[in-house]
């Protein structure tokens, strides 16, 4: 906040600037305190589907780092199949088109795109998940 800011909002001097800022501060302070109490209060109590939240939310952690591991393994298995494909196809053992690209992408884009869309839709997107994600996929 500037000072020409608080001194329209009625802080006339150093000492009464100091004293608003303390009292806006103290007032986010307990707001947050009271949200954080409400979150504690939901992962200790109550049960989802017969099961703590607490519980419910490591597993979604874990199938996050699992997810995110097994991306990790499968994007550096698809680098390392890429690169062998294309040097097989620069040497002449594997003909490589842009035709036949397009022709496997016609075919087997639409049932890839149904099984991706099912998979996502299966996977909880929470917060939990995406770190899991992102830590399995950091370290795996």
């Amino acid at each position: 906040m500037s000072v020409a800011g608080a001194l329209l909002l009625g802080a006339y001097s150093h000492t009464s600037l100091i004293a608003f800022l303390y009292s806006y501060s103290s007032i986010e302070e307990l707001q947050i305190l009271g949200a954080i109490d409400q979150v504690f209060h939901f992962i200790t109590s109550g049960s989802i589907g017969g099961l703590p939240p607490i519980v419910l939310m490591v597993i979604i952690f874990v199938i996050g780092l699992i997810v995110g591991y097994l991306v990790h393994l499968f994007l550096k298995i698809a680098i390392i199949a890429a690169i062998i494909l294309f040097v097989v196809a620069y040497f002449g053992f594997f003909g490589l088109s842009l035709s036949e690209l397009k022709n496997y992408a016609a075919q087997y884009g639409s049932i890839v795109y149904q099984y991706g869309v099912l998979i996502i839709g299966m996977l909880p997107l929470t917060i939990g998940f995406i770190v899991g994600l992102i830590i399995g996929f950091v370290f795996g």
